[in-house]
């Protein structure tokens, strides 16, 4: 995850993550994307089941029974077990999570152990009931996501009215002073509504913005070539760039992010080269922190069934299940991947492997194996120059 407020505007530094990682600190949440702690930010995916059909779903989520998910009582045990293993964050995850009847006694749970439980939702089933029940569960944050202007969310979504619900949603967590932000995923159908985004922000006083670039995964798999293009990804840079700064300007209380493509953070470093070099040598410190790709280090996913992946978007790669093993045993093994994946930059081959900012990136392999069917390709999004990759 690309913090481009704080890259951009100068929001973090150095000495302030160390401040607080030092002697046993722990890094708030808006420093986490800097930790240089391996115990990883955890997504469960609590269910299958959502009410929706989204085009881009990365696990083929549908609104149906699946069998032999995780009972409350195994969740119980997996909260616990992530508690004892100092995890900074359990995102709560779906298909929709909100779909769980036990998610606000779970919530609870890790909220009274000291986890920082968030949830991604599509947004809809947030009524003002749901949203103080949120609140009441200790939960810290809410991610809701938002594919554009209402008739392009609708589309995606495959249901109408699902962009009114998701405001709708969104409004209702921050009347009960729940964070709530916009998860947009970027690409060649709703590029376009990009703006339309950005001006929703600042009507509905949203704090949070996070762009997804298209991972090749789920359903999403199907979508490669709806995938902006090479030219599309470094224009769509510039303007989130040029938003970030300007609403900084502005004073409007936002935090913009870009995820799934660390190639963001080497194409803002180039902005401050040009721009603000005296920040150079600092804003290199906090990407050499952030570290890049977190899959199988600082990012773990559990599906709904226990298994463990390096990552939400790695499906087809098990580590090991949470009913055979605790996840913190699983995390600590010596699996082949997960040992390479910790030293990523010396497998990396083609354009990645000549990068200069290999170990501030390293791209996506899962990307890389959608297009290659090799998981240490070169990530086929990455937008970067010949020039740029030489540093």
């Amino acid at each position: 995850m690309i913090g481009c407020t704080k890259l951009l505007c100068g929001k973090a530094t150095v000495s302030e993550v160390i401040k607080h990682s030092g002697q046993g600190g722990s890094l708030p949440p808006q420093l986490l994307q800097f930790s240089d702690n391996n115990r990883p930010l955890v997504v469960w995916n609590m269910t299958n089941r959502c009410n929706l059909r989204c085009r881009h779903c990365y696990i083929s989520a549908e609104d149906r029974s699946y069998k032999d998910e995780l009972s409350t009582g195994e969740a119980r045990e997996f909260i616990n077990d992530l508690a004892a293993m100092k995890v900074p964050v359990l995102l709560f995850s779906g298909g929709e999570p909100l779909i769980r009847k036990d998610i606000f006694e779970l919530g609870r749970q890790a909220a009274d152990l000291g986890l920082r439980a968030v949830i991604s939702s599509n947004g809809t089933l947030i009524t003002r009931e749901v949203a103080g029940k949120i609140k009441e569960a200790g939960f810290q944050y809410v991610g809701v996501s938002i594919d554009g202007s209402p008739a392009t969310h609708d589309e995606f979504r495959n249901q109408k009215g699902a962009f009114e619900a998701a405001i709708n949603g969104i409004r209702f967590c921050l009347e009960k002073e729940v964070k709530a932000g916009i998860r947009f995923t970027i690409n060649k159908y709703n590029r376009d509504d990009l703006p339309y985004v950005f001006d929703l922000i600042e009507q509905e006083g949203i704090p949070r913005f996070c762009m997804y670039h298209l991972v090749y995964a789920g359903r999403g798999e199907y979508m490669t070539d709806a995938d902006t293009s090479i030219g599309e990804k470094r224009d769509i840079l510039d303007y989130i760039g040029r938003k970030t700064l300007e609403l900084d300007r502005n004073g409007v209380e936002v935090e913009i992010l870009t995820t799934d493509n660390h190639a963001d953070g080497i194409y803002f470093l180039e902005y401050i080269k040009a721009n603000e070099p005296e920040r150079v040598e600092e804003t290199v410190q906090l990407l050499q922190m952030h570290g890049g790709c977190s899959a199988g280090t600082k990012f773990a996913n559990v599906d709904p069934r226990g298994n463990v992946h390096p990552c939400q978007f790695w499906q087809d790669y098990t580590v090991g299940n949470i009913r055979e093993k605790p996840f913190s045993e699983i995390w600590t093994s010596d699996d082949e991947l997960l040992v390479k994946l910790r030293e990523k930059a010396e497998h990396v081959k083609g354009k990645c492997s000549r990068c200069n900012y290999k170990s501030l990136c390293s791209g996506c392999r899962v990307r890389a194996k959608a297009v290659y069917g090799d998981i240490w390709a070169e990530d086929p999004a990455c937008y970067l120059t010949e020039k740029e990759i030489s540093g």
